[in-house]
């Protein structure tokens, strides 16, 4: 429960997580300079529970959301966002997919292993702020996987939200619902995904039933 009368917007002198920058550089002969904010790389996942034919997504409080919306633009948000389950790469020795199964395990609760994921994509996030890179990645899951609640670590508080797959169309329009744009790409890309795999699957079909029609043929010409 946030108490949202006691939210207060304070300078920040110093931060284990942002670290101001000003870069001086020089383009077509005309020196310039342009602020940035240094922050970690981070990898995002996008999970498919196959027994509940739906998507895993999670929702959280984001503070600068609702100080964004609601103090400087005067909107009526709350604050709670739906994103994919995500991490900052921030731990020494360790591959992507090692850090984006620990992040599964942390905030879902599902104990995966990295040759379940399949790379989405690399993109570049808060380009004109930051330009940190987020590794996006996919991976079915299923009641076999699930090892205890989630909801992250330490004071985190993160939901478990499960989007019903003949939902996730609607969801992803609605505008009042407040939702990162990595989730609204994976969204997009999973629409396509899910979409070839049953064409896929239905080609697959027809080549057996053809198989089989015309092995019966040539047994009984």
């Amino acid at each position: 429960m946030i108490a949202y009368d006691q939210i207060q917007v304070v300078d920040c002198p110093h931060s284990p997580y942002f670290k101001p920058k000003r870069i001086l550089y020089e383009e077509n002969g005309v020196a310039k300079s342009w602020d940035m904010v240094r922050v970690h790389d981070s990898v995002s996942i996008l999970l498919h529970h196959v027994q509940k034919q739906s998507l895993l997504l999670v929702k959280q409080f984001r503070p600068a959301v609702f100080v964004n919306a609601c103090l400087y633009a005067g909107q009526s948000v709350d604050g709670y966002t739906y994103e994919l389950c995500a991490g900052l790469v921030d731990k020494a020795n360790k591959s992507l997919e090692q850090i984006a199964c620990e992040e599964v395990f942390e905030e879902c609760g599902y104990a995966i292993e990295p040759q379940m994921l399949q790379k989405i994509g690399v993109f570049y996030a808060a380009t004109g702020i930051s330009g940190s890179k987020q590794t996006m990645f996919f991976a079915s899951i299923g009641e076999k996987h699930y090892k205890h609640r989630g909801g992250g670590i330490d004071t985190e508080e993160i939901e478990l939200v499960y989007l019903p797959l003949e939902e996730y169309k609607a969801f992803m329009a609605n505008e009042q619902i407040c939702k990162s744009v990595g989730l609204g790409y994976a969204l997009l890309w999973f629409g396509q995904y899910f979409k070839d795999e049953h064409l896929r699957g239905f080609w697959v079909g027809v080549l057996i039933f053809w198989g089989v029609l015309h092995a019966q043929t040539w047994v009984n010409p």
